[in-house]
């Protein structure tokens, strides 16, 4: 944990460490089509097609894929809305 200055109160500190980036990943699945991927990404996140179609064939060929960063309540959203698309989704703390 990074040493807290005299005038930072724990509360900061901890405030700080939630706001660090986070990323909502999605998982290969052997249930829904690369066109219906493309759809959830398209609709929720409002990508344009070829970035949503290239998130896709990551998601297919390498499977997994990053679709969205932010801070920690922000990423609990995105995997919630891909849970109820149907979709593989987790979170963790960019760059674990």
């Amino acid at each position: 944990m990074p040493a807290i200055a005299p005038e930072e109160t724990a509360e900061q500190a901890a405030s700080t460490s939630t706001a660090d980036p986070w990323v909502a990943i999605v998982w290969n699945d052997p249930v829904n089509l690369m066109t219906y991927v493309t759809y959830v990404f398209e609709s929720y996140f409002g990508y344009p097609a070829e970035r949503a179609h290239r998130l896709m064939r990551q998601v297919h060929e390498e499977g997994r894929a990053v679709v969205s960063t932010g801070n920690r309540e922000a990423m609990e959203v995105d995997v919630q809305a891909m849970h109820g698309f149907g979709l593989w989704a987790t979170m963790q703390r960019s760059g674990d």
